[in-house]
């Protein structure tokens, strides 16, 4: 194997080893909403259902939110002064220092036991993934060359998403049969493996970018273009990628399906595995055929699937689907349709991630700054990402949960059409198909 793939299967397992702890934390979720239980910290003469902290009272909503918006906060923060010493100065130092550190956090999440130490644990872990996710994008865009780009983009982030498949299985079963700490010794291990795999693989980065060039970037008008999609789009994933295993998880006093740790985990794993085996396909695509049909036709469908996930429990009973199934036990009828629905998300993203994330490495190449490249991209989901937790929590537990896919679905759909509209009147009826 010559040295340049043995660079990319480094990158690709750090992708693989961010992805595992990444989702591990998702699909145990709804356990830790359901452990920690945030009305555990009710005084007795606050009315149930809230939370006093420092003097301030926060909806229970609000809690449950923060579990998610500490982490995109942290990550909020720490994009731009990693992308700009990613860019300034070595990228493969960067990335080794925050996998490093990933690891570390890892191994302290079996000490949480409150929701205050659950939402600091998960911001150290939004600082981690963001500087290894930042870091291992850039250097697979620096690898890759234009024409194949997004096909070696798919590659990585299919290796993270087949690390997701596991994390989601492993997590479920191993909390079910011994609790939280075995999963995040799995975790420790591979982030220090991976750490090491930089190290050994990768050659020290002596691309130098000087000043500051996110400056120049946040003008890009192809950045600026992607940016009216993906600030609305940002809402439509967090809400749904974060809400669909609470969904399948939570109480049904929540508006949940209360589904035991292995059914919620077979939820995210099929959105995860579709997306898997159509990346690498749909970015060898996007590098052919353009980028921003992709984006388009990917974010539209992804709106359409979210609007139909409440609609589960119906298209269950009017199917007359199965409520008991080998190895996941007794259920109900919307099982099988969420699964469909969760597998159709997973490949409408397929269509638009490489593309998108093509399209921001190609403008941040040949010195420009690819890490700040993808730093703005990362900046542009940020407001929506903090923003949509929080919303979340307050649609699940005061309006009803079937709003927050709702919420979610039209956000992608107004996201497309606006894209569709700046392309049309900045760059004509071509440009979907030029980008």
């Amino acid at each position: 194997m010559d040295r340049t793939r043995l660079r990319f299967w480094a990158l690709y397992f750090t992708r693989f080893a961010g992805g595992f702890g990444f989702i591990t934390l998702v699909t145990l979720l709804p356990k830790y909403i359901n452990e920690l239980d945030p009305t555990a910290l009710v005084l007795p003469e606050i009315a149930v259902g809230s939370v006093v902290l420092g003097g301030a009272t926060l909806s229970r909503g609000f809690v449950i939110g923060m579990y998610t918006t500490g982490f995109t906060l942290a990550q909020t923060v720490a994009v731009v002064p990693l992308a700009w010493a990613g860019d300034r100065y070595d990228k493969r130092l960067v990335l080794a220092g925050t996998v490093g550190v990933g690891a570390a956090v890892y191994a302290a999440f079996p000490l949480v036991d409150s929701s205050l130490s659950f939402v600091v644990a998960r911001a150290a872990q939004g600082i981690a993934v963001t500087g290894a996710g930042l870091m291992s994008l850039a250097l697979v865009g620096e690898l890759a060359s234009q024409g194949t780009r997004a096909n070696h983009i798919g590659k990585a982030n299919a290796a993270r998403f087949a690390a997701s498949i596991l994390g989601s299985l492993s997590a479920g079963y191993l909390y079910d049969a011994f609790g939280f700490t075995p999963i995040f010794v799995v975790i420790t291990v591979l982030m220090t493996v991976a750490t090491i795999g930089i190290w050994v693989f990768l050659p020290p980065d002596e691309t130098t970018v000087h000043g500051f060039p996110f400056t120049d970037l946040a003008l890009n008008e192809r950045i600026l273009t992607m940016a009216t999609f993906r600030v609305q789009y940002a809402v439509a994933v967090t809400l749904v990628r974060t809400w669909v295993p609470i969904y399948a998880g939570v109480a049904a006093a929540s508006g949940g399906l209360a589904y035991g740790g292995i059914a919620v985990a077979a939820t995210v794993v099929a959105e995860k595995f579709t997306n898997m085996l159509c990346q690498p396909f749909t970015g060898r695509a996007s590098d052919t055929y353009g980028r921003a049909r992709f984006v388009f036709v990917g974010g539209g469908l992804y709106g359409l699937v979210a609007l139909a996930v409440p609609f589960s429990p119906a298209i269950g009973e009017a199917l007359g689907l199965p409520s008991m199934f080998p190895v996941f036990g007794p259920l109900s009828p919307a099982f099988l349709p969420l699964v469909g629905f969760a597998g159709l998300l997973g490949i409408a993203d397929s269509i638009r991630e490489p593309a998108s994330m093509a399209l921001f490495a190609d403008e941040g190449s040949d010195g420009a700054g690819v890490a700040s490249s993808f730093g703005i991209r990362e900046l542009l989901w940020r407001p929506g990402s903090v923003v949509a937790p929080l919303l979340g929590g307050y649609l699940m537990t005061d309006v009803g949960m079937e709003w927050v896919f709702y919420v979610g679905g039209g956000s992608a759909l107004t996201g497309v059409l606006s894209f569709l509209g700046v392309l049309v009147w900045s760059h004509g009826t071509g440009a979907l198909g030029q980008w």
